[in-house]
This record gives structure tokens, C-alpha cells and sequence, in this order.
């Protein structure tokens, strides 16, 4: 079907569902960011394939809400003549159906949007109505089959901590606050409390699928048996029990009388609907599993530092070649991408890239998350900005990071060269913050921006998100992002502090580092815990686009230590080209 006949089988659906519009979101049963083929319903019905997103479909109109992150590849990829393109936070949902859809009855799939978005839209002055089948699904009649990878032990060497002592440890929060029971319903939870992992999605180890914990410390896995082989059921132990998913309504019937917890923001709302009408008293609070999981510990840490240096070889190779591969204009975004992946390859312990790379010359690195294909790859040209994200699923840890590179041979223009060197200052910014225990990521976002603030500039994106343990690249709850949930930093936390600044149709900087929380050294007045962060990414910035003169002496010197850090660090593990290469590439400005 081409897009205008998905939209009109879809609105036909919807009027034999007895509902005058419907609500699509871009995530899956697990609400996560990252959905399996099966779960692409956005993307099949409106081809907008950014991770963040939701479609209203009424019977005379229809919009796609994305944050800036993607607007400029929404535009690029939806059929203005059907959808209409509107800003997340700027152009609510809410009000669009508060103008458009006022009174109507709007139908939603109960397994696909928590329960606070939904109360979100209560001002929009519309009917929610939850439908008993997804009418999308019936008309999506090539839909791919859910993934069925093995759930397979995480070694306790790189997890850190037994299984059972994790579920003793949350259970007991469950006692302390009076329930008897919690949904899981994000399968990075299920990941972290069991010890398990997956592959049931590309790039971020899950084996999808729910949980019930409960405040004895005994569990309930809800995924396909088929998927959990003997050896991981031995993995589970005794007090943890396999169902097919088929086995949740009738679970959640015996937590009749029970205080169960539901995360209102990551459980979908089926749960807590099933909940009440079997008589249990539902309880919103945090997933239990979420902040411990975001708190890694001393063994996860290590692994973190380890997996970092092992990717900074792989990445000090990349930066080498690319020195004299880009001026010879034989490359193109993609073909970039793969020789960075063949290095990450040769890296020990490495499974997977954490995501698809972000390869982006001249005017693509302006499309924040841009995804080279077949269609838009383009050779990368002299003298111009080439943007590359990337990162490893590392067997001890995840690491994401970017780079913007000048082609050369010629020098950068100054205007450029001004506005890397302020994203770069922001950069420094937050990596140096020193700041009192309680403080959240939301508190600390305008730090980066001040430096291009200054100059009346700012960028459409968080500055930072966190990151997993061997698991998803983007992890919550902690952020450092203006709408963020202010949930205070604490030791142990792995976050991103990557600001930016896109021009469209021109070129995108973008400067990223994985950041460590710390607990700080006290100083002699102090009055209160402090925390600062440890720089774990190791890899040289393009000192072609650094301005000097715009830097502090302090920035300057940071940027010294930091690349000699670098340079000690790395070289000894490089092939001789490469360590002549970061020689020069580290070398103290001048």
C-alpha cells in the first residue's frame, strides 16, 4: 500500500471501531525508545523513522508530533499533503486535539501509552477510549513477527552483583513502602534485576518481556518459554517462576486486595487498568529496579573505564585513517561508518554497535539523529564539517561518542571554527562542574549553552542523557535536558555532554563524552557533599576547528591534560601509524 492507502485503511478501521480518530506512538509494548520491526507502527503507517514520536490520526486530519531532534528529518520523510509536522513540547499534542478534536471519541491501544501520557491530553477535551485490539495491526498485513532471541545469562563478573541480592534489595524497598507487589514493565529492568540478556533488538541487549516482583523476593518472568533455554532457567533460580505473556491476566487477578506499584511514565496502561478491575489497589510510584539500575556499581564502573579504553583504539585507528582518507575524497558517509564498525570488531569483548552510526557530511551533520541510506549517502567532500556518533556494546559496558572533523586540507573558516569552539566550551563546562549532592540534570543543562547563549545561539536537543551497563545507550532517569524529570544526580550515574550547534543546510557540530558521577574530594569550608564528574571517553578533538582564542586559560588547559590523557592512554595500545598520528593530533595547542 503507498501512504495515502495506509491512512485510509487505517481511518476505515477506525469507524468500524466505533472511534473518530486514533493515537499511534512510536513505542512498543515495553515503552521503550528502541522497538523490534514488529513494533515500527509508526514508521509503517507515516515512514518517519526517528525514535521519538506520536501520530493523531482523526477522520479528516492528521499530525506527527517529534521533538527537535527529528523535525528536520521529519520533514524530509512524512507526505505534507497527509500529515501535518508539529514540535512535541512547542505544539502539544494536547492543544492540537483541543482545536482539532474537541468532543470526539479518540481511540488508543492500552498497551502502547502509559498512563500519565495519557492524562496529558485530558485538557484536549476528547474522549479517550481504550480499544481491545490495536486496529493499525489489522490492516498492517505483512507485520513482522515478534523477535524471539534467547535470554541468556550476564556473567556475574561484569554485572557485580548476584541476581537475588538485587531482588532482595528492591524487594525490601517494597516492604518498606507498604506494597506487596510491582509491575516491570521495561524489559532494561528485567536486563538488570535477573541478569539476563538479549537479542531481540539490534543494538541494545533485551530480552523482551514483563515482570511481576514481589516484596517476598519471588518473581515472575512473562516471555515466550521457548526463549528462556535450561540454562538460563537455572540462571533464574527457584524463586523466579517462567510464564508465556498469554499468563499476565490471570496473574494480575491474583493480586486481588494487594498494593501493587506502577510506574505511571513506564508501564502501559493496560496494567493499571487490569489491576483495579481485578480489585487491586495500584499504587504510582518508580519502577523499583530503574534508579538502582542507573546507579552503577563498583564492578560496572570498572567495566565502563575498561570498555572506554578498549573503544578508544578502535576510534584513535578511525580518526588516523580518516586523516588522510577524507582529503583524498574517496569516501563517502557510509563507507565511513563501516570502516569505523571494522575497527570496533577487532576490540575485545565487543558485541554490537550501541546504535546505528550518525554519519553526517556538510549539510547532513545538520540533521541531528540523520541515518545515511542507500538514497542520501553522499561522498565526503574537501573542506567542509563531517559529523560522526557512534558507539559499542562492550561486554563490560556501552559507550556513545561524537566527534565533528574537519576535511581539510584547507583551514576551517573562522565563523566555523567560532562556533565549535563554543560548543566545545560548553562541553568543558559541564565535564568540570563541581556541584552540591541533591542537584539534577535539568539544574545543570544551561551550562553548556551559555557559551553560545552569549551570542544569541542554542541547539534543539538535551544537552545529555545516561547510559547503561551493557544495555540501552539512552537510560533513565537521569538527563541533562530542560524537560527532564529533575531527578538528582547521584555516584555511580554514567551521562552524555554532547551540545551542539546545527545550521541547516550547512553543516552540525556536535562534541560528545560519556561523564561519571563522583563523589567529590571535600574542601575545607565546605558545608555539604559535593559531586563532580570523571571523564570516561578518550578520543582527541579536531584541533583544525578550536578558535584559541576564544578559550580561558582554563579551558586551554584543561584541553591540554585532556588530550595528553589521551595520548598516555591510548598509544601504548595503538599500531605505530596510529600513535605517530596521535602525537600530532594531541599536541598542546599552540
Amino acid at each position: 500500500m503507498t501512504p495515502a492507502e495506509r491512512l485510509a485503511a487505517l481511518r476505515a478501521a477506525l469507524r468500524q471501531a466505533g472511534v473518530e480518530g486514533f493515537l499511534i506512538p512510536r513505542a512498543d509494548e515495553h515503552l521503550g525508545e528502541y522497538v523490534p520491526p514488529s513494533g515500527e507502527r509508526l514508521a509503517w503507517l507515516t515512514g518517519f523513522t526517528g525514535s521519538a514520536g506520536l501520530a493523531v490520526v482523526l477522520n479528516d486530519r492528521a499530525a506527527l508530533f517529534t521533538d527537535g531532534r527529528y523535525t528536520t528529518q521529519a520533514q524530509q520523510q512524512l507526505d505534507p499533503a497527509l500529515w501535518e509536522l508539529r514540535h512535541i513540547t512547542e505544539q502539544p499534542a494536547a492543544d492540537w486535539l483541543k482545536e482539532h478534536a474537541a468532543g470526539r471519541r479518540i481511540g488508543y491501544d492500552p498497551w502502547l501509552h502509559p498512563e500519565a501520557a495519557l492524562k496529558r491530553l485530558e485538557p484536549a477535551g476528547v474522549t479517550l477510549v481504550p480499544l481491545p485490539t490495536n486496529p493499525l495491526d489489522s490492516i498492517w498485513t505483512e507485520r513482522p513477527a515478534p523477535p524471539m532471541a534467547a535470554a541468556m545469562p550476564h556473567p556475574l563478573e561484569q554485572a557485580g552483583i548476584g541476581a537475588a541480592d538485587k531482588r532482595a534489595a528492591a524487594a525490601k524497598a517494597l516492604r518498606d513502602a507498604g506494597e506487596d507487589a510491582a509491575v516491570l514493565a521495561d524489559s532494561h529492568s528485567l536486563a538488570w534485576l535477573f541478569n539476563i540478556r538479549g537479542g531481540d533488538l539490534a543494538h541494545t541487549p533485551l530480552a523482551l518481556g514483563f515482570g511481576l516482583l514481589r516484596a517476598d523476593a519471588s518473581a515472575e518472568l512473562f516471555m515466550d518459554p521457548g526463549k528462556v533455554p535450561a540454562g538460563t532457567r537455572a540462571h533464574l533460580g527457584n524463586q523466579v517462576t517462567v510464564q508465556p505473556r498469554g499468563a499476565l491476566p490471570a496473574a494480575l487477578q491474583t493480586l486481588a486486595g494487594k498494593t501493587v506499584r506502577v510506574d505511571p511514565e513506564a508501564t502501559p496502561a493496560w496494567f493499571a487498568e487490569t489491576l483495579r478491575a481485578a480489585g487491586a489497589h495500584v499504587m504510582a510510584g518508580d519502577d523499583p529496579v530503574r534508579l538502582p539500575r542507573a546507579c552503577k556499581n563498583p564492578v560496572e564502573q570498572e567495566g565502563a573505564r575498561a570498555a572506554h579504553r578498549r573503544d578508544a583504539v578502535a576510534l584513535a585507528r578511525f580518526l588516523a585513517w580518516f586523516a588522510t582518507a577524507a582529503p583524498a575524497g574517496r569516501q563517502t558517509e557510509m563507507s565511513a561508518a563501516e570502516r569505523l564498525l571494522a575497527f570496533r570488531r577487532e576490540v575485545p569483548l565487543f558485541r554490537a554497535e550501541s546504535f546505528p552510526a550518525i554519519s553526517g557530511a556538510g549539510e547532513h551533520g545538520a540533521v541531528i539523529h540523520y541515518r545515511a541510506t542507500d538514497e542520501s549517502d553522499r561522498p565526503i567532500g574537501a573542506e567542509e564539517c563531517y559529523l560522526i556518533d557512534s558507539g559499542g556494546q562492550f561486554l563490560d559496558g556501552t559507550t556513545d561518542v561524537t566527534r565533528t572533523l574537519w576535511t581539510g586540507p584547507g583551514p576551517a573558516p573562522r565563523g566555523l571554527r567560532d562556533r565549535y569552539t563554543r560548543v566545545l566550551q560548553g562541553h568543558i563546562a559541564l565535564a568540570t562542574l563541581r556541584f552540591p549532592k541533591g542537584v539534577a540534570g535539568p539544574h545543570l543543562d544551561a551550562f553548556a549553552r551559555r557559551a553560545l547563549w552569549e551570542v544569541g545561539l542554542d541547539y534543539d536537543h538535551g544537552t545529555g542523557h545516561g547510559v547503561g551497563s551493557f544495555l540501552s545507550v539512552h537510560e533513565g532517569p537521569a538527563a541533562f535536558s530542560r524537560a527532564a524529570k529533575p531527578v538528582p544526580l547521584a555516584p555511580g550515574m554514567i551521562l552524555s555532554d554532547e551540545p551542539g550547534y546545527y545550521l541547516p543546510g550547512h553543516y552540525g557540530i556536535r562534541i560528545e563524552n560519556l561523564l561519571l558521577v563522583r563523589d567529590a574530594e571535600a574542601r575545607p569550608d565546605q558545608v555539604k557533599p559535593f559531586l563532580e564528574f570523571e571523564t570516561l571517553t578518550l578520543a582527541p578533538y579536531d584541533r583544525a576547528l578550536v578558535e584559541a582564542g576564544l578559550l580561558t586559560p582554563a579551558e586551554r588547559a584543561w584541553i591540554d591534560a585532556y588530550q595528553a590523557r589521551v595520548l598516555a592512554e591510548v598509544a601504548p595500545h595503538c599500531d605505530p601509524a596510529t600513535a605517530a598520528w596521535l602525537r600530532a593530533a594531541c599536541a598542546p595547542l599552540s
